[in-house]
């Protein structure tokens, strides 16, 4: 396939990851762009890794975004948009990948689905696009970012996992993040009202009037760093309580939040232009 316009160049990005891992999963993505006939248009890593606070063993959550070649739209019946792989045991660790296609993408953008916005400021990119290309998308997307929509999206990842995990006297590490990341995210929305930080510390700011708390998480994040990923600990009350009254709290500031106003035409000249590249 020839490459994209100037606009959107797609290349390979120094990761902070080992030079293996680095180089398997780039080598994983070349292998599932030909094998699928498809163009990897970005790719990064979303999961733990991304989200700072990593284990030991901790997967490694490779996500993308890719464009099949023009005839494939014209097609009477839509194909399968996502690309989804088992988990692979490999060398440098679990490797879980996922992909989604660029149809797909933007019509979850139109519908403020957060996850497009984390993944375009991971930490760790595999295959992206230049400064100028990047900052273009992301004026042309944040438009489309619901601030209500966004902060539900992230109170029922937490109460979610609250519901499941918080029920027996103890609790995997990580589980307490899942449940942290989400709401300081969704706390993150309803102070600011824009996007949220993927990474943990710098939602950890949000937390500066909360000495005991803050210290609870630093600390928990130390443990987590030389712990592995499958061992329970006990409950941390202090957490605990802090969970259950930021969720009610921020379940009821919610409903008060503004919605998005993006243009969908602009979508679609968004589509039309990665599709251009697709040949």
């Amino acid at each position: 396939m020839a490459s994209f316009p100037r606009y959107f160049t797609v290349m390979p990005l120094h990761t902070p990851l080992s030079p293996e891992a680095q180089t398997l999963i780039e080598t994983r993505l070349s292998t599932l762009a030909i094998e699928h006939q498809v163009k990897i248009v970005f790719a990064c890593e979303s999961g733990s890794r991304a989200w700072g606070f990593p284990s030991p063993d901790s997967d490694y959550d490779v996500r993308f975004i890719y464009v099949h070649p023009q005839e494939w739209y014209l097609a009477l019946d839509e194909g399968r948009d996502v690309i989804d792989l088992p988990i692979e045991d490999s060398a440098v660790g679990l490797l879980d990948f996922g992909g989604w296609d660029m149809r797909k993408t933007l019509r979850l953008a139109r519908k403020s689905n957060p996850v497009i916005w984390e993944w375009l400021q991971s930490p760790i990119i595999y295959q992206g696009f230049d400064t100028m290309a990047l900052l273009a998308l992301r004026e042309i997307l944040d438009p489309f970012y619901s601030p209500i929509s966004a902060c539900h999206h992230y109170l029922s990842l937490a109460r979610g996992t609250m519901e499941r995990k918080l029920t027996d006297s103890t609790v995997k590490i990580k589980k307490y993040f899942y449940m942290l990341r989400p709401l300081l995210a969704a706390a993150w929305i309803e102070r600011y009202r824009e996007v949220p930080p993927m990474e943990l510390t710098p939602l950890m700011a949000l937390l500066d009037g909360q000495p005991t708390i803050k210290a609870s998480i630093d600390n928990l994040l130390e443990r987590k760093q030389v712990t592995d990923e499958q061992v329970p600990i006990a409950r941390i009350n202090v957490l605990d309580d802090f969970l259950a009254q930021e969720l009610a709290r921020l379940q009821e500031s919610a409903k008060q939040l503004p919605t998005a106003v993006g243009d969908p035409v602009v979508l679609d000249g968004l589509f039309l232009a990665f599709l251009g590249g697709s040949e």
